[in-house]
């Protein structure tokens, strides 16, 4: 295909289910194909399934794109010159097409009926030979096929695939892939119900819309040979064909909905932020040629290429998906983070509508370092609003032993005198209390942290302590001492 196109690509989804892993990695590798040479992504919704059609779906699928990032050229609600691009719009171009295909006797119209099909296969599997459409309809006469039009008989239009064919295609991931014609069945092209298969509009769309590569699923790799023969009929320039490595649960099986396959909702809802996720799903199956795993937008668009992407399976790692999300709340501004958090402490009852955003600012900013999930910040910030309610048992038993009540005397008297309560201060009078007193900063640490929060571990504790002011602070350690003397 000549070079000299502008390069438009497509992601076309199916509004049967919400928008998982496989379909946004390929919608991602669409879109950065597009951005890095200079061309056009278009959002297509191939919708004429209907029997498994799902309104929520759709406006879901909408969603999970614009919060990746996944901004279309074209497409529902942005338009362009080369709608409708919704399939079930657009029924007269595919009736229109295949009419087209029948009068230049590369399709036909099939009157069987789905008990003769089911019967025909039975008995190919009965037999054990290949299973496939038996091409009964294929040379009916003109007399016939009028006088069933005539009758209201039922019908779909299929492709005559030629006999005797090698059928081949370059593919830009896996090199050259070849089809023996006698393996494909005249497929349909358009049911009964005057809707086209996908196969049909697939075709027809992507000419239509001056598509110039197909990136998709390598799932689809057994259907471009009937492509490309559907191409051959009309006429047509193919486009340049590039499927997409598989996706495999971490065990190595196929990804499920037990499995990692989770709706890219179900991420953002799960606490993952949409620029980790974007970088996590552009290393699935494609990597820049270097060491670097974090990237921004603007360095994976500068880096990606095809000739990068393997043809091997990628493995959903979750815990490398945590890892890389954890970098990025770091680096996020707590004010970007501040209407999920705030929403997240309201459900859990920690919070009114009257919180300071201030106060709540600090809190992310102290929690985010040490999060892997934005969810881990409503999870682990329970003591910033609430007092404790029990303490860690293994850590009281630690800290909380006969010694305990003096100790929780002294740290008392230390904050009582620190008039400025701020960090700074706090950090400077557990030191000279420690050296002091000759005892290890940890004796005066430990039970501190467990007193005031209820467990072992945290953000820095003087910083928390400023944060969570001196008064609070005083009053948790002498509920810790009631609860140690209980």
């Amino acid at each position: 295909m000549s070079t000299e196109k502008k390069v438009r690509v497509r992601f076309a989804p199916s509004p049967t289910g919400y928008l998982h892993v496989g379909g946004a990695r390929s919608a991602l590798f669409n879109f950065l194909f597009a951005r890095r040479m200079g061309g056009d992504f278009l959002l297509r919704i191939e919708d004429t399934d209907r029997t498994r059609f799902v309104e929520d779906a759709l406006t879901e699928i909408y969603d999970s794109l614009k919060w990746l990032g996944l901004n279309w050229d074209e497409g529902p609600a942005v338009g362009g010159g080369y709608g409708p691009y919704v399939q079930s719009e657009r029924l007269d171009i595919y009736g229109r097409m295949a009419d087209q295909l029948i009068g230049s006797g590369h399709a036909y119209r099939c009157f069987c009926t789905s008990e003769r099909l089911a019967e025909v296969r039975a008995e190919q599997e009965k037999s054990g030979g290949a299973t496939g459409y038996d091409k009964r309809c294929r040379n009916l006469s003109a007399e016939e096929v009028d006088k069933n039009l005539k009758e209201g008989v039922p019908h779909v239009v299929r492709l005559k695939i030629p006999e005797g064919r090698t059928v081949a295609f370059e593919d830009l991931i896996r090199g050259r892939i070849e089809y023996k014609s006698e393996a494909l069945d005249d497929l349909v092209l358009i049911k009964a119900d005057k809707f086209p298969t996908y196969h049909m509009a697939n075709v027809v769309d992507d000419h239509e819309m001056a598509i110039t590569h197909v990136l998709r699923g390598d799932e689809w790799i057994a259907s471009t040979p009937r492509h490309v023969l559907l191409y051959e009929a009309f006429g047509w320039e193919p486009p340049a064909f590039a499927h997409l490595p598989v996706i495999l649960s971490p065990d190595g099986g196929k990804l499920s909905k037990r499995k990692g396959a989770a709706s890219v909702m179900d991420y953002k809802r799960g606490g993952i932020l949409p620029e980790a996720l974007f970088n996590f799903l552009a290393l699935l199956g494609w990597a820049p040629g270097d060491d670097r795993e974090k990237m921004s937008l603007e360095e994976t668009i500068a880096a990606f290429s095809l000739e990068h992407v393997s043809p091997k399976a990628a493995v959903l790692d979750e815990k490398k998906l945590e890892w890389m999300n954890g970098q990025y709340l770091a680096e996020r501004k707590a004010e970007t983070l501040i209407d999920d958090v705030v929403s997240m402490w309201k459900d859990k009852g920690w919070i009114n509508d009257g919180i300071d955003n201030e106060y709540a600012i600090k809190v992310i900013d102290m929690l985010k370092v040490r999060s892997r999930r934005v969810t881990d910040l409503a999870d682990s910030a329970s003591y910033f609003f609430i007092d404790p309610v029990d303490y860690e048992e293994k850590a009281a038993k630690k800290h909380f032993g006969p010694e305990a009540v003096e100790r929780l005397g002294l740290i008392t008297k230390i904050i009582e005198g620190i008039d400025d309560f701020t960090h700074t201060n706090i950090d400077a009078a557990y030191h000279n209390t420690a050296e002091s007193q000759n005892i290890q900063l940890s004796a005066l640490i430990h039970p501190t942290r467990l007193a005031i929060s209820g467990v072992s571990a945290g953000p820095g504790l003087f910083e928390m302590m400023e944060v969570i002011g001196k008064d609070v602070v005083l009053k948790r350690i002498d509920k810790a001492v009631k609860w140690i003397n209980r």
